[in-house]
């Protein structure tokens, strides 16, 4: 039982971190090519939020099994 809450613990803490990465990464690009044509900017800025919205698909899905890992549902 015990090796379940510490999996899930190290689930849910990679999840967070992995999550900030990702984000972190799609953002800075979105900045550079608004820098490099700023003409293009909402276009870029929608791509964006398509971008963020898939990078954090797979952390809220290693949330999930974390959470049912600490609770013992797996």
């Amino acid at each position: 039982m015990d090796l379940n809450i510490l999996a899930g613990a190290l689930l849910l803490a990679f999840a967070a971190i992995t999550g900030g990465i990702g984000n972190a990464l799609v953002f800075s690009r979105y900045l550079d090519g608004v820098v490099r044509q700023p003409e293009v900017q909402r276009t870029l800025f929608a791509q964006t939020f398509i971008g963020i919205a898939l990078v954090e698909a797979l952390p809220i899905i290693a949330v999930a099994f974390g959470i049912m890992l600490v609770l013992g549902i797996i």
